[in-house]
């Protein structure tokens, strides 16, 4: 299969082959199809899969054969990484530069993304919080959309955004098309799909929950007092190519920590998380992406739409709280057909978390005691540098029917 057999025009189909896009993915081949339709539609697939271009590439169709002003396309994301992804997407899938895209985020000037507002813009790519600002504020009419996506739907539902989500919807059409996307598939987020969806397609391109099937996982067994110097360790021996590491904590205070250490220890090392403005975030990401930097510690905040090339390896320093964050961190890696592999370092308070996320995955995760790091005797790490010399800021389709509410 290939993308001409979905009827888009030579124009776009160009722009698929000069980035490319050869064959459909899974949830491409079966997506596709359905939002051209018209249909609603939920998508369940592994992060790293092409489920961004499962809804853009329609809807650049849908908006460019039938040009009408104003808003035509809104797509919430959580995250402002996942957004600021999202809208690079589009740029480089638009074909019709007259169907100009717009994001409103946290974290960045509100009066500029008002004046960009301004012009005339089909698709909006927002965050829920930064978008209700900008409706009280009376910069953005919602009335014209006819395509609301929600992406990465489970994440906006773990952030809270559920309130919010409430609110956008009751400024949109009845009259729309929903697509509602995410890699894991839990009753919350059907629960959303039922009050927000009308007779939608259900696809699963594979297991809910399953984490990404390119990538080895492997937990190793470690004394809580020498989690620290087992990740040095890790880093350290040259027989393990840790080419390019993102590291997850589960706090902003650990990852500052965390990333300190590993800088003391001279490894090139960025941080993201909420404490860090935009720029300072675009900034590590940036580093991270082009190779000046080869660990990037992070938050749940990357978990979703960070999207680095060659990822060779994810390593939860600390286990996730929610199982359903694991899948989405360990989909760092392994994408695109490429291998990787994904490390938890696992306490043994953490392991009544490891067996909910293998519950949840139908996945066993291969469990390893390195020597000298699992017993109570906790492992010298050397001296770090002063503090003060820290650089700062450097599948399967079928009709989704709702459940009968019980009486």
């Amino acid at each position: 299969m290939n993308f001409s057999q979905f009827g888009f025009p030579t124009a776009q189909l160009r722009a698929l082959d000069s980035l490319g896009y050869d064959t459909p993915t899974p949830i491409q081949q079966q997506a596709i199809p359905v939002v051209l339709s018209g249909r609603d539609l939920i998508g369940c697939a592994e992060t790293g899969t092409g489920k961004t271009a499962a809804f853009l590439l329609p809807i650049i169709k849908q908006i460019s054969e039938r040009p009408r002003r104003g808003i035509r396309a809104l797509v919430l994301a959580p995250t402002r990484e996942l957004a600021l992804q999202i809208e690079k997407n589009y740029a480089e899938l638009n074909h019709v530069k007259a169907n100009r895209c717009a994001i409103a985020i946290g974290g960045t000037n509100i009066r500029s993304q008002m004046t960009a507002l301004r012009r005339d813009v089909a698709v909006l790519i927002a965050t829920p919080g930064r978008l209700l600002d900008l409706t009280t504020r009376g910069a953005v009419n919602l009335s014209t959309v006819e395509i609301l996506v929600l992406d990465e739907a489970d994440r906006m539902l773990d952030m809270g955004f559920l309130p919010a989500i409430r609110r956008v919807l009751s400024m949109l059409p009845t009259k729309r098309q929903t697509l509602l996307f995410s890699a894991t598939m839990s009753a919350s987020i059907e629960q959303l799909a039922r009050s927000t969806t009308s007779e939608p397609k259900l696809i699963e391109v594979s297991r809910r929950g399953r984490a990404a099937t390119m990538v080895e996982q492997i937990a190793y067994q470690v004394a809580p007092e020498n989690k620290t110097a087992f990740l040095l360790e890790l880093l350290e021996k040259k027989s393990h190519r840790f080419e390019r590491v993102l590291v997850f904590t589960r706090t902003r205070r650990g990852a500052e920590r965390l990333s300190h250490v590993l800088q003391a220890r001279e490894h090139t090392v960025q941080r993201i998380h909420a404490d860090r403005t935009q720029p300072q975030r675009e900034a590590a990401l940036r580093a991270f992406s082009d190779g000046r930097a080869r660990v990037l510690v992070a938050t749940d905040i990357a978990a979703r739409g960070l999207d680095v090339e060659a990822i060779s390896h994810v390593i939860n320093y600390d286990i996730p709280a929610a199982p359903e964050d694991y899948v989405h961190r360990v989909g760092r890696t392994g994408r695109a057909g490429n291998q990787g592999q994904a490390i938890s370092i696992v306490a043994p308070i953490d392991e009544s978390s490891m067996r909910a996320i293998e519950r949840l995955t139908g996945q066993t995760v291969k469990r390893v005691s390195p020597q000298g790091f699992a017993g109570a005797q906790p492992i010298t790490v050397p001296p770090l540098k002063p503090f003060s010399s820290f650089a700062r800021g450097q599948a399967q389709v079928r009709s989704f029917r709702p459940r009968r509410a019980s009486r």
